[in-house]
């Protein structure tokens, strides 16, 4: 019997990373967001940082579409960009934004590592989709929370559209759905644990993104 058979590969990729996916939570910026220790525009900055990983993990959604690893998991209805740019330009007051929207070293770095495995290695790919919209669906909803406590967002209106999936009636069945899929990935046990091995590095791009924003928003002493 091999480690695949035993064990459901939604499981295994969940609990493999999980000291990332924790480290990632426990970020010192994260932390004072989530704390209301920041200024919106830390939350600004941390949305345009998203925009950039967002779209290198969109735009190339429907060449993979096809793909049999990463097209099942292609839906449009997670596709988070429209809700980013509608956030930004509440945010900034306009469209100015996207002229000078810049991103962070560590974020450049993520971005590109997406793109790249959407071109070369739709598994990769995978790693990404499921670290990213599984989480969207799950923590950020305590972001978006946050943000309308603190910042005076509307309830699920623009500011925290990003953590709104309006297509997605019932998240914990889709979470469910996610995992079923996850299950029924065609690879085989080589394939699967280089899948978690990305899914470990992307929480630590993310991780990245996190340390550099902290070095600049800090709470005052």
């Amino acid at each position: 019997m091999s480690v695949s058979d035993a064990i459901p590969f939604s499981t295994l990729i969940r609990t493999a990373s999980h000291e990332q996916h924790t480290e990632a939570e426990n970020a010192s910026f994260m932390s004072e967001m989530l704390g209301g220790r920041l200024g919106v525009e830390a939350y600004a900055r941390y949305t345009e940082q998203l925009w950039f990983v967002y779209r290198a993990l969109e735009e190339p959604a429907e060449a993979l579409a096809g793909d049999p690893v990463a097209g099942p998991f292609i839906r449009p209805g997670l596709f988070r960009l429209p809700s980013l740019e509608r956030d930004l330009t509440h945010m900034y007051g306009g469209e100015g934004w996207r002229g000078s929207a810049a991103p962070l070293p560590a974020t450049a770095a993520y971005a590109a590592r997406v793109a790249e495995l959407a071109r070369e290695w739709p598994g990769g790919y995978l790693a990404h989709h499921y670290t990213r919209y599984l989480g969207d669906l799950s923590g950020g909803q305590i972001i978006r929370g946050t943000a309308e406590k603190t910042w005076g967002f509307a309830r699920k209106g623009d500011g925290v559209r990003f953590y709104v999936f309006e297509e997605i009636g019932n998240p914990a069945a889709f979470k469910r759905e996610y995992r079923a899929l996850l299950d029924a990935v065609p690879a085989d046990d080589l394939e699967k644990q280089r899948i978690v091995d990305e899914c470990k590095h992307a929480f630590a791009l993310n991780t990245a993104v996190f340390h550099e924003l902290g070095d600049h928003f800090r709470v005052s002493a």
